[in-house]
């Protein structure tokens, strides 16, 4: 049986936020939704999410920052953090990936490899 998880979704496009919303409801999770890096940083604070859906660029508090802010935070030691951004190179990703995050998934992807990719951290 899939273990269901407390998800923030964190974008400042809509239609992405919508899309990842309905995505993960659909699979039983619990989903918090930030839209910009400020938001996300208070719903970490009040909630513990077991899994981070991380944009990169955003006009505030850039994902970058609030990965940073996750794997240093004892508090959320267990959160697991997946970028899903635009940025593609081969340095960028190396990047969100030394910062700790648990995976790094380019735009466009695949709702499939997601959804994979989600239950496989959250095991």
């Amino acid at each position: 049986m899939k273990k269901q998880g407390k998800i923030l979704i964190v974008d400042d496009e809509p239609n992405i936020l919508l899309s990842l919303d309905f995505l993960m409801r659909r699979a039983g999770h619990s989903v918090f939704i930030a839209r910009n890096g400020t938001e996300a940083l208070e719903l970490l604070s009040k909630h513990l999410p077991d899994l981070v859906l991380l944009d990169i660029m955003m006009p505030d508090v850039d994902g970058y920052q609030i990965c940073t802010h996750i794997k240093q935070s004892a508090e959320h030691a267990t959160c697991k953090v997946v970028f899903l951004s635009a940025k593609g190179k081969e340095s960028e990703i190396k990047y969100g990936l030394d910062l700790g995050a648990d995976a790094y998934m380019t735009k466009p992807f695949s709702t499939r490899n997601l959804m994979q990719k989600v239950d496989e951290l959250l095991h």
